[in-house]
């Protein structure tokens, strides 16, 4: 109230120069409920008026004006005031002083606005001054709370308590202070336009644990039963502090999964799922799921949530495994190489978990087996064995697949052992075979004649075939009235030829001894044959003879020609002699 004194004499020097109607009260005061109040109050007039019957004063409540009938706060003529100040209010200051302060007790909620004071000297000479002082009636104390609260920055709560009752002292205890760290707390006695307020500063670091976590401030009186408190719950702002996703899993080829994503911040985060540098999906929530179907391989790989709410930012991964049968493998195209050549065949293929690849070669299985998503088969100077399918299996628990290439391998003519000259019954036949790629061409030389003999000489039955990469040329050698006294002489050379290559070979005359015996072993029992069939004959037309009685001539059957031997009119030309000593001789 020191302020008071001493300002009560400066206003009255104004007041003498200025010589107008004035007022001075506290624009804003505040009070606990069912405690006291006190409003400072100081007013002046003109120094020429005499107040009239001495100085009086009313107080009202809501309304300036007497016309309007406001609520009577207190009056000084009269004890009628309005029923819910009855008892309540009191005039602390002397109005001949000028000093119209007022005290009201056991106030309540219902109590709180505004409040006018008008000066009655007596007459004419009442004024209602339009300033007031308005009267906040509080069921708890205020605490300055920050704006922002952030996580490991300083913090300072400070609780205010109204001090503005002569009668009682307040005093200001903090509770739910025991979870914070090292917490700090001062006191000050604030003073301003003649109101006082009480202040307790609470000062400690908080963390993202204690978000959400209850504080409060508690406001007594000393020997009173008055207590009044308020609770606040901590909105601590923290970057995101941790990121949960799915543990990495294992999904089918065509199935679907849901990816899940929590983040722990204050305020919500900006939640968004990424592939890669790819942005998936997003949204401003806690947790977030990113639901994938029909999943491809191409989607295999490092699923990212990044957390984002300005204070910070966190993200935390996972692996996504798309397991799949092997695709079709890719090789090397079909080719044709030429003998000797060193080839290296790829097989490249994909697969979930990676495949084994096989080799084969016209179904038997080469190279080794390879464990990897690559296999490399190296054949090293080709022969013509090499020629055939080449098949790579790919294969792994989910399914195989299969890719093939042809080689064709390419080389000069090879002689083959089958070639030779042997007799037979038209004379010498000659047989030249041969392999290469592409099939050789097969001519016949004949030296002692200097005579070539191919498909462009038909004088010597020449003939040839081809079957796969095998060529065959037959010549028979015969010439007219030609007679060889100790067996067919010949001289036959071959010649095989493509454009690897070219060979020449003599064949030899085979299986001679062989074929005299044939023509010795036919001749005789071709003999023994017809000299059996003409006695049965005549044997047989003998009989008939002596049954009919009628002579007949006698039929010769002449035995057909066998083959027996390959010098078909020496064989028979020996059978028409012996048919006709046989038939001299009966």
């Amino acid at each position: 109230m020191w302020c008071l004194e001493l300002l009560l004499p400066l206003l009255l020097i104004i007041n003498d120069a200025s010589c107008q109607w004035n007022v001075w009260v506290p624009r804003d005061i505040s009070a606990m409920t069912n405690s006291c109040v006190v409003i400072p109050c100081t007013f002046m007039y003109p120094s020429g008026i005499r107040p009239y019957r001495g100085v009086h004063g009313i107080w009202y409540f809501g309304q300036p004006y007497p016309q309007l009938f406001p609520p009577v706060v207190f009056k000084t003529r009269t004890d009628i005031v309005h029923e819910s100040y009855k008892g309540r209010t009191k005039l602390l200051g002397d109005l001949h002083q000028r000093n119209c302060t007022l005290l009201i007790n056991n106030i309540g909620a219902e109590h709180s606005g505004r409040y006018y004071f008008r000066a009655d000297l007596g007459g004419a000479n009442m004024y209602t001054f339009p300033d007031f002082s308005e009267l906040k009636v509080l069921d708890q104390p205020n605490i300055d709370v920050p704006e922002e609260i952030v996580s490991d920055e300083s913090l300072e709560l400070t609780c205010y308590a109204p001090d503005n009752c002569p009668d009682m002292t307040p005093e200001i205890q903090w509770m739910y202070t025991d979870y914070l760290p090292d917490p700090e707390f001062s006191s000050d006695y604030l003073e301003e336009s003649n109101t006082a307020v009480l202040s307790s500063t609470l000062t400690f670091t908080p963390r993202p644990m204690h978000n959400g976590q209850l504080l409060g401030c508690r406001v007594y009186y000393p020997n009173t039963t008055l207590v009044y408190e308020r609770l606040i719950s901590l909105d601590i702002k923290y970057a995101p502090r941790a990121v949960w996703v799915n543990v990495s899993s294992e999904v089918m080829e065509g199935s679907s999964v849901m990816l899940h994503c929590e983040v722990d911040s204050n305020p919500p985060p900006k939640i968004f799922w990424m592939f890669g540098d790819q942005e998936l999906l997003w949204d401003t929530a806690s947790n977030i799921s990113l639901a994938l179907d029909d999943v491809t391989p191409a989607q295999e790989g490092i699923y990212t949530c990044v957390g984002d709410n300005g204070y910070g930012i966190m993200n935390t991964s996972l692996y996504l495994a798309v397991k799949y049968p092997p695709r079709e493998p890719v090789v090397n195209d079909s080719m044709t190489v030429q003998e000797g050549t060193s080839l290296a065949l790829h097989c490249s293929t994909q697969g979930s978990p990676a495949p084994t690849l096989t080799w084969l070669k016209d179904g038997e299985l080469v190279g080794t087996i390879t464990a990897d998503e690559l296999s490399v088969l190296e054949i090293l100077e080709i022969t013509p064995q090499g020629d055939g399918q080449y098949r790579c299996l790919a294969e792994n628990e989910h399914g195989r697949a299969s890719s093939s290439l042809n080689i064709t391998v390419e080389y000069a003519p090879v002689f083959l052992e089958e070639s030779k000259c042997t007799v037979v019954r038209e004379g010498v036949q000659c047989v030249c075979m041969a392999t290469g790629n592409p099939e050789p061409t097969i001519e016949f030389y004949l030296p002692d004649l200097n005579v070539t003999i191919n498909e462009t000489d038909g004088r010597y039955n020449f003939y040839t075939h081809t079957d796969g990469h095998t060529s065959t040329g037959m010549i028979k050698l015969r010439e007219k009235g030609e007679r060889i006294d100790n067996g067919p002489a010949v001289n036959v050379h071959c010649s095989m030829f493509n454009m690897y290559g070219r060979e020449s070979v003599h064949l030899e005359l085979q299986q001679e001894k062989k074929y005299m015996m044939a023509v010795i072993v036919g001749t005789i029992g071709g003999v023994a044959v017809i000299a059996f069939i003409i006695a049965a004959v005549r044997y047989v037309g003998h009989n008939n003879k002596k049954e009919n009685g009628n002579p007949r001539q006698d039929v010769v059957l002449e035995n057909p020609a066998l083959y027996y031997s390959a010098v078909k009119k020496d064989k028979q030309n020996l059978r028409k002699k012996v048919l006709k000593t046989e038939l001299l001789g009966s």
